[in-house]
């Protein structure tokens, strides 16, 4: 579905991505994992059009996407949730909702979604006239990934989405992503919880300083000892 081919990214004189290539196939839930500044959310906004490339190529579906811009890549199904959530403090949880579906003119498909996001998240039901700066973190982080559904996304990429969450509301957000996954919307999961993304992902790839260093089998990455060393906290 999405294919990475030698991405490469400078900030000024910093190589922040390093002929990455990456594949997410259709259909499954993969996983990024590396420690801050390993350059994680650089590939999101390089895919996303955010940010400028320095070389390489973002193929979609057989179609390469590198040039288009963030508006024509979301019309195309592919859609980011942000590190930090990032939703509108001063719109109600329902604007938030129906913000997310600015591309679209399906008035019977944007009302099926959001009574979709309704009943993956419904708290939010709860709260459809509340501003959604008066909303918990756990209940802001449901509000982007509702959000991000109302976009009709074919890949939903998401950016450490359990980071400053509870733990009991940051497994309810990962269960929440398999159950997105099994309704058919292929996922790419950036996470620094690594036990947590090598759970629910099948496939799962390991970026250093900008390159991607090992790619394998979550459950293999998960039985290698430098892997539990570096990122899983086990000797």
């Amino acid at each position: 579905m999405l294919k990475l081919e030698g991405l490469s990214v400078y900030y000024g004189g910093i190589h922040a991505l390093r002929g990455i290539n990456l594949e997410v196939p259709d259909g499954q839930i993969i996983t990024l994992i590396g420690a801050n500044g390993a350059g994680k959310s650089t590939m999101l906004n390089r895919i996303m059009g955010l940010v400028k490339g320095d070389g390489g190529k973002i193929v979609w579906n057989g179609k390469d996407i590198s040039s288009l811009d963030t508006r024509e890549i979301v019309a195309q199904g592919l859609v980011m949730i942000p590190e930090g959530r990032h939703v509108f403090p001063n719109l109600t949880v329902e604007e938030n909702l129906n913000l997310g579906a600015y591309t679209r003119n399906d008035k019977a498909g944007v009302k099926r979604d959001r009574e979709r996001c309704y009943e993956f998240f419904p708290r939010l039901r709860e709260r459809t006239r509340q501003s959604a700066g008066t909303l918990s973190g756990g209940e802001q982080q449901m509000l982007a990934v509702g959000r991000g559904l109302m976009s009709s996304p074919k890949l939903l990429m998401l950016d450490e989405p359990s980071l400053g969450l509870a733990p009991l509301v940051a497994n309810m957000i990962f269960n929440i992503i398999r159950e997105i996954n099994k309704n058919g919307v292929t996922v790419l999961l950036i996470e620094q919880n690594a036990h947590a993304a090598l759970e629910i992902a099948g496939y799962g790839y390991v970026l250093e300083t900008g390159e991607i260093t090992m790619s394998d089998t979550c459950k293999a990455l998960a039985a290698n000892d430098g892997i539990r060393r570096a990122y899983l906290g086990e000797d």
